[in-house]
């Protein structure tokens, strides 16, 4: 796993020269997860949605998943953005949101909040960039990975979902767990849970939340994001937006509008 990091990290720094040169209903907490330990993963995001309107003119809460990636920008998925009639949208976000990040359990602590200011949807899979209103300097980003991914190959998961779809509540504390790649599509890949359990699987609210390489605790390489799956825990293939094929996509947007 060293190796391909190593493989990662070296394309990225290639590929984000070139790209800024270039430039100059949610789905699915963990089911049968891991609680995070205190200072894992903090660039792991929590986003928190509310008054968003229904066509009866109703009002309801939601919750997303997601993952820092530069000082005041996240990716997550592109469904959690959507206007009335839930079809996605770009542009300042039509209900308000919040992203926490910088922490594993907000009983404990509450981490570092900022509130969205625009949304870019990707041109191609079920994947947004959002701008936050102000940088976080203190976590390292994951770096969005160049190389497609491979049948095979182990990820981490970190969100911040429900653990069950019985009665499901976004959750308070940051949850990871192990997959493996199990197919490889143009804009998607599939997954299935390895640890610590087979039916360690994406849940509500986890929808945007980051399948990464990781480095250490603190940084990592991002491949994919959550997208849509079964009712969980399950051990069936989760469907996962590919980071690599809107690399350039993404990094162009943060150059162009990190002001």
């Amino acid at each position: 796993m060293r190796r391909k990091l190593a493989i990662r990290l070296t394309a990225l720094a290639a590929g984000s020269a070139s790209a800024v040169l270039m430039a100059v209903t949610p789905a699915h907490a963990i089911a049968d997860g891991t609680p995070a330990t205190p200072g894992q993963y903090p660039f792991a995001a929590k986003f928190t949605m509310t008054h968003i309107p229904r066509p009866d003119g109703t009002f309801y809460n939601s919750a997303c998943s997601g993952a820092l990636v530069a000082p005041n920008f996240v990716l997550t998925a592109g469904h959690c953005f959507h206007d009335v009639n839930r079809v996605r949208v770009s542009g300042p976000p039509q209900y308000a949101t919040t992203v926490t990040v910088g922490t594993v359990d907000l009983s404990a602590s509450p981490g570092e909040t900022r509130n969205v200011v625009n949304v870019w949807q990707s041109p191609v899979n079920d994947i947004a960039l959002v701008k936050l209103d102000a940088p976080i300097r203190d976590i390292a980003p994951l770096a969005v990975s160049p190389i497609a991914p491979h049948v095979g190959e182990q990820l981490t998961m970190a969100g911040w979902g429900a653990t069950s779809d019985v009665n499901a509540t976004p959750g308070t504390v940051l949850n990871t767990g192990e997959v493996a790649v199990g197919e490889v599509d143009a804009d998607t890949i599939g997954v299935h849970g390895v640890s610590p359990s087979p039916d360690t699987s994406s849940c509500l609210y986890d929808s945007g939340m980051p399948y990464f390489i990781p480095a250490g605790t603190k940084t990592g390489v991002l491949v994919s994001v959550e997208s849509t799956g079964p009712s969980c825990p399950h051990d069936q293939l989760e469907t996962t937006a590919r980071a690599d094929v809107v690399f350039q996509w993404i990094y162009q947007n943060i150059a162009q509008n990190a002001g």
